[in-house]
């Protein structure tokens, strides 16, 4: 039998997607920045799976559920219908991963959202931040998050109502936004507002408490997993994995 490893997950945020995909097992999957294709590869196992990207680069081949288009991420909420898109069923999984902007985070997470429900999850990479300088809005480095971890703080503020988790994973954090509703209007009404109040805000206002603006969580695949209201998974024996670890560091210490 396969066991996790205890105590922290490895690898970066893409071994973290991998293991979402594994536990989610999402018939509808939507990807906002897919690149060369990596993470969308992933969705592999759903039966529509839909990727947006003005310039892709794949390096895998689509399989016959799987649709790219070739177009921003706004062009393409205000030219298709995704429900239609994805056969008429809400999104189940999505992951922004696009412009490294504030202000295109949030209305990619408003568009996604209203085709949700409220079980799915949004992912969003890029929302804990390494240093303002990779965290600035203008690319300088070859590391670049950009500002996105701003989406985190306005939703924090604005969507109270919303499960809001930031895993520490590398290298900028991966967000995981749970209890969704697809009939708010709230982000939308207020749109330019918000932009307004967080687009000036740089990274010198969460670096007193980053972990506690962004509601940080370790990359423990344990803790991450109830997030799903699944228990820590079990190993060897019975023992819960974190028991597992408590002995290992007990013994280690005599």
């Amino acid at each position: 039998m396969r066991l996790w490893p205890h105590k922290r997950a490895r690898g970066n945020y893409y071994e973290l997607l991998k293991r979402l995909h594994v536990l989610l097992k999402p018939t509808t999957y939507v990807e906002i920045g897919i690149r060369d294709g990596e993470s969308f590869e992933l969705a592999r196992a759903a039966a529509c799976a839909i990727g947006v990207d003005p310039n892709p680069q794949l390096r895998y081949t689509l399989w016959p559920r799987a649709k790219v288009f070739s177009m921003t991420s706004d062009a393409f909420f205000a030219s298709h219908d995704l429900r239609k898109e994805l056969d008429g069923n809400p999104v189940e999984l999505a992951f922004i991963d696009g412009m490294h902007l504030f202000e295109f985070a949030l209305r990619d997470f408003i568009n996604l959202e209203r085709h949700a429900c409220k079980t799915s999850t949004i992912l969003v990479h890029d929302c804990y931040p390494i240093d303002g300088i990779t965290s600035s809005r203008e690319r300088t480095t070859a590391t670049w998050s950009g500002d996105v971890w701003k989406l985190i703080v306005c939703l924090k503020k604005y969507r109270p109502d919303l499960e809001l988790t930031t895993v520490d994973v590398r290298p900028t954090g991966l967000g995981i936004i749970r209890n969704l509703d697809p009939h708010s209007r709230v982000l939308l009404s207020s749109l330019e507002k918000i932009c307004e109040e967080f687009i000036p805000l740089d990274f010198e206002w969460i670096a007193q408490d980053k972990a506690g603006h962004l509601n940080r969580l370790d990359n423990d695949w344990n803790q991450i997993r109830q997030l799903f209201g699944l228990p820590g998974r079990t190993g060897i024996g019975g023992f819960c994995e974190s028991a597992l670890g408590a002995l290992r560091r007990e013994r280690a210490a005599k």
